[in-house]
């Protein structure tokens, strides 16, 4: 094979940025659980929901809900997050109407659901589910 072949460089990706340090959790907390409010509001979840979602307790999301103060998030909260906030965009890239708010709380047959709204099966299946939903998601609007 000639030489110049074996040498065609190759563009670098970038890193994928997760969430285990502590400083960057810190940073993106606030905004995290500010952006965590607003689903829950337009999806009309119950605490109950906000709680299983989150993976916590319903008397944490309770000290959690309001404004203000500095929590910082595990990584576990922020992938949840990270999961909810990207099928929240991807169904208002889907649908053009209340839709997109809706579909979340709606029975769904599809196979990922059983029968059972996605919000439910999401919180049954935790963050493994919730990354399916994503990928879901974005496969039925075309982004992958």
């Amino acid at each position: 094979m000639p030489e110049h072949l074996l040498s065609v460089p190759v563009a670098k990706t970038a890193a994928r940025k997760g969430f285990a340090d502590e400083a960057d959790r810190l940073r993106l907390s606030n905004t995290a659980l500010k952006a965590f409010r607003r689903i829950v509001s337009a999806w009309g979840l119950t605490g109950a929901q906000a709680a299983a979602l989150l993976g916590v307790s319903s008397s944490t999301w309770e000290r959690m809900k309001p404004e203000g103060g500095t929590k910082t998030l595990s990584q576990d909260q922020m992938t949840r997050i990270s999961a909810l906030t990207g099928i929240y965009k991807g169904l208002h890239l889907l649908f053009a109407d209340a839709m997109a708010d809706r579909w979340p709380v709606l029975e769904n047959s599809g196979p990922l659901f059983d029968r059972r709204s996605p919000v439910g099966a999401m919180i049954d299946g935790g963050i493994p589910l919730m990354l399916d939903v994503r990928r879901y998601v974005d496969a039925v609007r075309g982004g992958l």
